[in-house]
């Protein structure tokens, strides 16, 4: 399990290198916000697509090769949109052209090769737990990893923004070759399979009567991120009116901050509690309505930075149950397949999330903070109300009763 979350280290924290620069980079490009938010949201299409096929592969193929083949998508696509951005801000691609090979490079390759990390690290995770406690735990440090690097990638990005906004363009696909590497070095051969000879079962569906309430429940949890991330830089440039190189830096700061908030509560809090998935789900999300609440009257980057802090736990709390609930209801044999349809609702928020977002910044900027509010508060009303959730927690005590 340690190797894959050092490869989900690494690659997030690459992908979040980037996150400090996209705002002031898509205005230097002259593209509009929409425009920007395209770019992320055929990114999260790519990987919502391929999410249930690189789970599927994960039956067939062995673990290090999956891992290779994703990190080698991974960086070629980061290296792609580096050229063009560098080219486009040269003025050699016109901004037609730039945007167009941008949705080729950092969207449909980079997407595809990024879908494939978590996957494999969530399937292994359900291959190696027993119990809503071990799972919960072993998804939480999954989670911690992701969480850590929206510590690590952001400050490094906007540290390296200062120097140049191109510079964490170029240094996060050196990153994913470089740990492309490693893993050829390190993973073992092994495959990480079901048990050999164990049922394939009914292929699962998203719309599954078992699986639906926590899908629906992890979508509007996941698409309330995704709508306020994507605009925290225009929300910065706009509230604060500052210069590109301080809105990287003020972005860097806030996420940086949440990350260390997710860490923490994913890697410590949620082990030490040991409370069941859907507790997690009840606690956490009215802490994130709470935390939009405050956004969308934050005026200066200290309370900015408070809000997307205080929306570290709530989501530090809710991710862990999200994202392992569903895996209780099933056995070893759809763990990968489990696996790659939770990826699959996750990248679909932000297939919808940041165009949805910028769109509505358009309208009013303080429009996808409320919008934000809604989807969790509509999360916390499932998690309370719904019958099938309710039903789905009895299975997964049945499923975990010897």
């Amino acid at each position: 399990m340690a190797p894959l979350l050092v490869t989900i280290l690494a690659v997030f924290s690459a992908q979040q290198l980037l996150t400090p620069v996209l705002a002031p980079l898509s205005r230097e490009l002259a593209l509009t916000e929409t425009q920007l938010g395209l770019v992320i949201t055929v990114a999260a299409a790519s990987l919502t697509v391929a999410s249930p096929l690189w789970g599927q592969a994960m039956r067939r193929l062995r673990l290090r090769t999956v891992l290779m083949l994703g990190l080698g998508l991974a960086a070629a696509g980061l290296a792609g949109f580096a050229v063009v951005a560098t080219l486009g801000l040269d003025g050699v691609l016109p901004p037609p052209v730039t945007l167009t090979l941008m949705l080729v490079t950092r969207s449909v390759v980079f997407g595809v090769g990024l879908a494939a990390l978590p996957v494999a690290a969530l399937t292994v995770a359900g291959l190696a737990t027993t119990g809503e406690a071990d799972r919960t735990r072993a998804t939480g440090l999954v989670g911690a990893a992701q969480g850590l690097s929206l510590v690590l990638g952001p400050a490094g990005g906007g540290a390296l923004a200062v120097v140049s906004l191109l510079l964490p363009l170029y240094v996060a696909p050196a990153i994913c070759a470089l740990l492309a590497i490693w893993v050829l070095a390190t993973v073992r051969r092994g495959p990480a399979r079901p048990p050999a000879g164990a049922p394939r079962g009914p292929r699962l569906r998203p719309w599954d009567a078992r699986l639906w309430p926590l899908f629906a429940i992890g979508f509007c949890v996941f698409l309330s991120l995704g709508l306020v991330q994507v605009v925290l830089g225009f929300l910065i440039a706009d509230r604060l009116h500052v210069d590109p190189q301080a809105t990287a830096g003020g972005v860097g700061i806030a996420l940086a901050v949440t990350g260390v908030v997710i860490v923490g509560v994913q890697g410590a809090l949620v082990p030490a509690l040991g409370w069941r998935a859907l507790r997690l789900i009840r606690v956490g999300t009215p802490i994130a309505v709470a935390a939009f609440g405050l956004l969308a009257v934050a005026h200066s980057l200290w309370l900015i930075t408070v809000a997307f802090g205080l929306l570290g736990v709530g989501l530090g709390l809710a991710m862990p149950g999200i994202v392992a609930a569903p895996g209780l209801l099933v056995g070893p044999e759809e763990q990968s397949s489990i696996s790659g349809l939770v990826n699959a609702v996750i990248g679909s928020t932000f297939i919808a999330g940041p165009l949805l977002s910028t769109a509505l910044y358009e309208l009013a900027p303080v429009a996808p903070v409320l919008a934000a509010l809604a989807a969790s508060a509509t999360a916390l009303a499932l998690a309370w109300l719904s019958p099938a959730a309710r039903h789905a927690r009895a299975e997964a005590d049945a499923i975990a009763a010897p």
